[in-house]
């Protein structure tokens, strides 16, 4: 889709029941719109919810850059029919969206403190789905991730997540506290990347009240 040439985002706050006409996804760390969850949402709206517009950037490594395209990209959506979805950074990145729009937000074991996580990745980086294509992440992306992180959500009951207990690199206690007052499906086991994503998925799509129309 063509994006909107300011970074400016909609102020309305959407009420609970508005149904979903735009859905936004905001991919992890070291990820793609071609990862595992984002295609599986993809496909699954395109099947049954093909009036739904549905848009996955390739989000830049650089959360500045990220944050500008991404609010450029949502500033003529309809808020009060807009959602999006992040898993791991994009959940962080999900979180600001969030914060700004007062959009719904559903976060896939969300990254709390990004910028204390990744300090460790400062380098060359090469994404999961095609390890050719390489990155590198500047030590300046940390101050970017400081000036963007959100204390808290800004209005918990507009938001769900899915944190599991197995994650492997995520804290989730860390991120079930950052989630009070939102919908929580806790999983006892699970990963990182959610492998078994059924759950989930009907947890999301319970949410945000996106049933099929076929």
């Amino acid at each position: 889709m063509a994006a909107a040439s300011s970074p400016t985002s909609p102020s309305l706050v959407a009420p609970p029941q508005a149904h979903v006409t735009h859905l936004l996804y905001l991919h992890g760390f070291r990820s793609s719109p071609l990862s595992t969850k984002a295609q599986h949402v993809g496909r699954w709206l395109a099947q049954h919810r093909p009036d739904v517009h549905v848009w996955c950037p390739q989000l830049p490594p650089s959360p500045a850059e990220a944050m500008a395209l991404v609010l450029n990209g949502i500033a003529h959506w309809p808020v009060a029919n807009m959602a999006v979805v992040g898993s791991s950074l994009g959940g962080f990145y999900a979180s600001v969206v969030h914060q700004r729009t007062g959009c719904r937000a559903v976060l896939l074991n969300p990254a709390v403190q990004p910028a204390r996580d990744l300090a460790r990745h400062i380098g060359e980086q090469h994404t999961w789905q095609d390890p050719t294509q390489a990155f590198f992440f500047q030590p300046g992306y940390i101050d970017e991730l400081l000036a963007l992180s959100p204390a808290t959500l800004t209005a918990p009951e507009r938001c769900a997540a899915v944190i599991a207990k197995g994650d492997e690199v995520l804290d989730w206690r860390e991120m079930n506290a950052h989630c009070q007052g939102a919908q929580v499906l806790l999983l006892e086991g699970s990963d990182h990347a959610l492998s078994d994503f059924d759950q989930p998925f009907s947890f999301l799509l319970d949410f945000l009240q996106l049933q099929p129309c076929d």
